[in-house]
């Protein structure tokens, strides 16, 4: 969906909007926070987040809205933030688990995609509201990720995760681009919003770290 959020954003092109804006409404559930019953019992907090991030996405290009009786981009993209972050435990120090419902299979695993989206969402929220809990969430969540060693502190690889019942310390190192993808971006709209240099410095080290892996010459 967000592919064609910003096909429409760069070409004018409205074609696709209305199935695109009906598919987004379809899945947001009862509770408008896209855990729609369809599909709850098997949620993962990243599938959660994709469709969050893709919300955001529609707020930030003023993607059309629905119909005022329906939910809105932002609205969409707060909830989804605000349902993850009262998901936060105190196994591994913090950090979101990959599953949301604990009879799931993964339920036990804390991995960087699923914090990954939901640091992405909290910077894109902080810097499109100027509401400095989404930056303080932000900040948390990526230095969760640092202190549990997702993120190399050599060569700043993004490794996927981990098991709670070895406090996160048996990190499976397979690497995906996505996961340093929306940790890049987070990161770059963290910049953004508050200039920190140190916010820069990461994205520069996870790009650098991004091409040479999966863009090699």
């Amino acid at each position: 969906m967000g592919t064609y959020v910003d096909y429409w954003h760069l070409t004018g092109d409205t074609s696709y909007n209305d199935v695109v804006r009906e598919g987004m409404v379809h899945q947001v559930g009862d509770n408008r926070d896209y855990m729609p019953l369809n599909h709850t019992a098997s949620l993962g907090n990243d599938d959660q987040g994709f469709w969050g991030m893709t919300a955001m996405l529609a707020a930030e290009n003023k993607f059309p809205d629905p119909p005022e009786d329906q939910p809105q981009w932002l609205a969409l993209a707060q909830a989804v933030w605000s349902t993850q972050n009262d998901r936060f435990d105190d196994h591994c120090n913090g950090g979101l688990r990959w599953q949301a419902v604990s009879t799931n299979a993964g339920y036990n695993y804390k991995n960087t995609i699923a914090n990954g989206c939901f640091f992405n969402i909290g910077a894109r929220l902080a810097r499109y509201t100027r509401n400095d809990t989404y930056t303080k969430a932000a900040e948390e969540t990526w230095d969760w990720l640092w202190g549990v060693n997702y993120i190399d502190h050599e060569n700043w690889r993004v490794y996927d995760g981990g098991h709670i019942e070895h406090n996160c310390t048996d990190i499976n190192k397979a690497t995906f681009s996505y996961n340093i993808a929306v940790l890049m971006q987070g990161a770059a709209f963290m910049y953004n919003y508050t200039e920190d240099a140190k916010w820069l410095d990461r994205v520069e080290k996870l790009l650098d770290r991004c091409l040479t892996d999966f863009f090699p010459r």
